[in-house]
């Protein structure tokens, strides 16, 4: 209990799967959290569920890829909470199709969620971040940023992209005392993967539900997909004093799917 006991934490994404998960423990663990999501009934239950266990939070609504909506829930935020400590930029989407069929609508959509919205984030967090001289950025990376999938290609564009938006933000914001890491999921058991299950089964790559998922997760060494509680113990190392001394890192936290 209090590993981030009075910092102020923002989770893009949080209205379910991983952010939802990283904003439970957060408020479990002291901090103030905003439950950033572009689905504000989403978000609402989320923190009713944080502040009903003795926690604080705030509901945040916001298109990570609007500047004009970030600014405005990130100054509600910091209004609110009086700083601005962390943020994990988690938001974030997948939409499969064939590698011949990816057409421009599909590429841009995911690259503005995934890249540029990584990029906004990071650089409306940030400018409270300088002011205050210190802060940490997390982002929300992925297996796929490591090695490209033909049904994925564009996420797996977007994720390789936030691989390098992380270590440019280290490098850039290190003299602010700012640093920034991103993690690297594999399967995970959350809407997203269940939502991926179904496209693919459309796409004609599985014959019936949970085959893509199980597919993919035969790899793992460690026996079975992730759940968003396996997630956790990483993300308060990432949000606490404990990585301090670390920036510019990707961590695997992964089962063991991709080695390197």
């Amino acid at each position: 209990m209090g590993r981030v006991s009075g910092k102020s934490i923002l989770i893009t994404g949080a209205g379910s799967g991983i952010g939802e998960g990283f904003a439970r423990i957060f408020g479990a663990e002291g901090a103030k959290v905003g439950v950033c999501d572009l689905n504000t009934a989403a978000a609402e239950r989320v923190v009713a569920v944080i502040n009903e266990n003795g926690g604080q939070a705030i509901a945040i609504t916001a298109d990570v890829s609007k500047r004009d909506q970030v600014r405005t829930g990130f100054k509600k935020f910091v209004d609110w909470a009086g700083s601005f400590d962390v943020i994990f930029n988690n938001a974030g989407f997948n939409k499969p199709m064939h590698l011949m069929e990816v057409t421009e609508e599909n590429w841009n959509a995911i690259m503005s969620v995934n890249g540029l919205g990584v990029l906004i984030c990071t650089q409306e967090a940030g400018k409270y971040m300088i002011a205050q001289k210190s802060g940490k950025i997390i982002n929300t990376a992925s297996i796929a940023g490591r090695q490209g999938y033909p049904a994925f290609a564009p996420y797996c564009a977007s994720k390789f992209a936030v691989n390098a938006l992380t270590q440019a933000t280290a490098r850039g914001l290190a003299e602010h005392n700012i640093t920034c890491n991103s993690f690297a999921p594999g399967v995970v058991d959350t809407p997203l993967w269940i939502d991926l299950d179904r496209d693919l089964m459309e796409m004609g790559m599985s014959e019936r539900p949970g085959q893509a998922t199980e597919e993919f997760s035969a790899g793992i060494l460690r026996g079975r997909a992730a759940t968003p509680e396996d997630l956790q113990g990483m993300a308060l190392f990432l949000a606490s004093q404990d990585s301090d001394y670390m920036t510019g890192q990707t961590i695997m936290i992964d089962g063991g799917m991709v080695l390197i």
